[in-house]
């Protein structure tokens, strides 16, 4: 026991009356190839170490040797529940490296598309964290209403998941005739059935108690470890990059940024319970209001930005999703970083889940919402 733990995390000598844990790469509750390694004392958890890396793709080194079309499709495979804000962010970083602005219409495209996203992103979170903390009903309830937005995204860009719909200059074509008479039916039938999930477990006493208090984030730390998102927000911290620095149709709309004060489980389950009424609420303002026009200007067949550093930043259904280009003139970038959400979020988890029994430290990893691509990539 001593070698095992010299080599990978402990630093001090483990107790007699400690033992460690392996939770995944392959776990039900760590939502992906996560590994916890977790020290506990009976269920108390003592240490919790994340090791990351098992599904390590490394997008980064091979975007440089793709042009900037191409790699606005690796994107979609990190944080595949945020597929379209990260294509997004490729696309308006390239935009505005070239100084090209583009159609009214398309910045209403995109933005319609983000939120329907966001709310399918938030669905299959609520169902997935319900179902961690033993509520299978919930699992059910959020795919069936997931899939009506999932149709949505397959009527006009032939994709469900990983959408490939925005490429640099616009989206790779208009919108279907169908697409605003569906997405008003969506938004109609929603706004009956989000009360249905309140009732389900936001409402309930034992989902309460499981979460209420668990789990506490300051705004100072989240300030602190640079947790952005919902997770942020219900820590207090104001981080909500559609409201700090708008893009695409967003400074043409009206909507509230869902703070909390507490910090633990349950706000961070709350804020984004509340986030997908304000989805709702920004899609409507746009839905009846998308400009004619171009859904896309004419490019260069081969796309080279200027020499220089560029930075774009947008906010996935995670928190801030950035994205940094080093150029040095050529078709291919010299050097791409990607800003994800969900690596500084985990690495809270330590700070947060001490303390703690091991069936809250599921219930902390549930409410953080994590995507392990966005975090490994």
């Amino acid at each position: 026991m001593a070698e095992f733990s010299e080599k990978y995390i402990i630093t001090d000598e483990i107790k007699a009356d400690e033992y460690l844990v392996n939770i995944g790469p392959q776990h039900p509750s760590t939502h992906g190839v996560l590994r916890l390694l977790t020290r506990l004392e009976g269920e108390i958890v003592h240490n919790v170490e994340p090791h990351i890396g098992y599904i390590h793709s490394g997008i980064e080194k091979m975007t440089e040797a793709l042009s900037y079309p191409q790699i606005v499709h690796l994107t979609d495979r990190m944080d595949y529940l945020s597929a379209h804000m990260n294509n997004e962010a490729v696309c308006l970083c390239v935009e505005n490296a070239l100084q090209v602005e583009v159609p009214e219409r398309v910045k209403y495209i995109r933005t319609i598309f983000d939120e329907l996203q966001r709310l399918a992103s938030h669905q299959l979170w609520w169902c997935a964290s319900g179902m961690d903390l033993g509520a299978l009903t919930a699992f059910f309830y959020g795919l069936r209403d997931r899939e009506d937005i999932l149709d949505i995204f397959e009527e006009t860009c032939g994709a469900r998941l990983t959408l490939n719909y925005s490429v640099p200059g616009g989206v790779m074509f208009d919108i279907h005739p169908n697409f605003q008479k569906s997405v008003k039916a969506f938004i109609t039938k929603f706004r009956k059935k989000l009360p249905e999930y309140d009732k389900l477990l936001t409402d309930n006493i034992i989902f309460q108690n499981r979460t209420k208090g668990v789990g506490v984030l300051s705004k100072e730390d989240a300030i602190a470890f640079g947790v952005t998102g919902p997770t942020g927000r219900a820590s207090g911290f104001s981080c909500d990059v559609r409201k700090h620095h708008p893009y695409s149709a967003y400074p043409y709309i009206k909507f509230d940024e869902k703070l909390g004060t507490d910090g633990d489980s349950f706000m961070r389950w709350k804020v984004r319970m509340d986030e997908m009424w304000e989805s709702m609420n920004i899609i409507e303002q746009l839905i009846d209001n998308i400009p004619e026009g171009d859904f896309a200007v004419k490019m260069k067949g081969v796309i080279k930005l200027p020499e220089g550093e560029f930075y774009q930043r947008v906010e996935s259904a995670r928190g801030e999703f950035g994205v940094y280009i080093v150029s040095d003139g050529k078709k291919n970038p010299y050097r791409v970083k990607f800003r994800s959400p969900g690596f500084s979020n985990l690495f809270t988890i330590n700070h947060i889940a001490k303390g703690w029994k091991i069936a809250d430290l599921v219930a902390i990893m549930a409410t953080f919402d994590l995507v392990i691509p966005d975090i490994d990539r």
